[in-house]
């Protein structure tokens, strides 16, 4: 959609294509126990700086909160604190070497430029060179799990250097403490605002077009959409993920659609439960015990005022996951019945009895595993080898993590690329399609 407003303001007639019945994706809202809140769990941070300047487009800034949370670690079957400098220090975990070793790590890695060297190796090595082992497995292998589930075996350095990057810009100055921010509605109120301003300007937008081929004959591309319906443009921009793309556009030379495939996507499956009670003080409980069926704990109403939800806490539990895991084949109930067994075990003082809702859901293709050497063997480029077909979508962020700030750099960073070629084709940056698929099922 932030695709579609910059074309257009670039002079092109754009519309967007979106398989779903309504605007999101990744952002989309849902209805948990009656109030509407975001599908899956984000955050704004002050460093978001395309994030803030598209709300302030948007007329929202007065609707964006900010709040100071704290940080959890669940280990060996304990709850601990670890939200500002002197909770590390007292840290049982982790011996005085140990902390030392881990804050040195973070300095290092605070310190690097050059990120392309950090995918010439892999993630886990690189931390146990510089934090040992017993750092690896009591933090970072919890912080890498809560991100990629069992990916993180194949993620090259460069990827815990965002997360340590984006975490640090997430804390201010003192005890360091974290500090995020979100709209007040959340995302919900953010897209109606940008459907509304896209439609004011003149875009069109189409739900429920999923699109099945796409074709370019040089001098225009033909979209065929479900039902048999034909539409032609001058040119395309497929949104989707890569693995879509390849598959939607048979034109594609072999060695453009193995290079599309072999981009390997982290899934998720996420609970949200709104519970009477809150589960305890933390935005975020990382955790480390493997039996967890979870990969974090995270405590929406640590952040968002509760009486948003009638007094009542949002809580998100997110279980990332390989595309070939088994978690993708249980049922809705399946997960709750883990879930909330294991929430009794975790937290004495929780009861199934104060859980108002639970939902789940799902998305197959969540975010692209930054693997060794990424950025020269498999990043998409703007560019395919169709004249008039062109890739912009998530897997070109290079050296970051999927969130909705790095989506819309993506924009940013190749917007004049993509000008330029819609500029190139037979007839010119006229009209153009911004084909968006929905990115997964629930």
């Amino acid at each position: 959609m932030f695709l579609a407003l910059q074309l257009r303001r670039r002079g092109a007639q754009v519309t967007v294509l979106e398989a779903a019945g309504r605007a999101g994706g990744l952002a989309e809202p849902d209805v948990i126990g009656g109030y509407t809140w975001d599908r899956f769990y984000h955050v704004i941070l002050l460093s978001d700086l395309h994030t803030r300047a598209l709300l302030e487009e948007l007329g929202l800034t007065d609707s964006l909160r900010w709040g100071v949370t704290r940080t959890g670690f669940y280990t060996d079957g304990k709850l601990y604190s670890l939200s500002d400098s002197l909770e590390f220090l007292r840290f049982p975990p982790l011996s005085l070497i140990d902390k030392f070793r881990l804050g040195g790590t973070i300095f290092l890695a605070s310190r690097l430029k050059d990120w392309r060297a950090l995918e010439r190796q892999g993630c886990v090595e690189w931390l146990r060179k510089w934090s040992g082992r017993r750092v690896v497995e009591k933090i970072w292998l919890p912080l890498l799990k809560s991100k990629l589930g069992e990916n993180y075996r194949i993620a090259s350095a460069a990827f815990i250097w965002t997360i340590i990057a984006r975490m640090y810009a997430a804390r201010r100055s003192g005890l360091k403490r974290e500090m995020f921010g979100y709209v007040d509605g959340g995302y919900a109120r953010v897209l109606e605002a940008l459907e509304r301003k896209l439609v004011e300007e003149g875009v069109q937008i189409r739900y429920g077009a999923r699109v099945q081929q796409v074709t370019d004959d040089g001098n225009s591309v033909r979209v065929s959409l479900d039902g048999g319906q034909e539409e032609t443009f001058d040119a395309l921009a497929a949104t989707v993920p890569t693995g879509a793309i390849a598959r939607l556009c048979p034109q594609l030379d072999a060695q453009e659609k193995t290079r599309l495939q072999e981009v390997t996507y982290q899934g998720i499956a996420c609970a949200s439960m709104l519970t009477r009670k809150p589960l305890g003080p933390y935005y975020v409980t990382n955790i480390t015990d493997r039996w967890v069926p979870f990969t974090g704990v995270i405590e929406m109403t640590a952040l968002v005022d509760r009486e948003r939800f009638g007094g009542n806490s949002l809580v998100y539990l997110p279980c990332y996951l390989t595309q070939d895991d088994a978690y993708w084949r249980k049922s809705d109930e399946d997960i709750r019945e883990e879930f909330l067994a294991a929430l009794e075990r975790m937290y004495p003082d929780f009861r199934r009895e104060d859980v108002l809702a639970f939902n789940v859901s799902r998305a197959r293709q969540v975010l692209a595993i930054s693997t060794l050497g990424y950025s020269q063997k498999l990043l998409p480029p703007v560019r395919t080898s169709l004249p008039n077909v062109f890739v912009l979508n998530s897997a070109q962020i290079a050296a970051g993590t999927l969130n909705v700030n790095e989506t819309l750099g993506v924009v940013h960073e190749n917007l004049d690329t993509l000008v330029r070629g819609l500029a190139a084709s037979p007839e010119g940056p006229t009209r153009s399609a911004n084909e968006k698929h929905q990115r997964g099922a629930r």
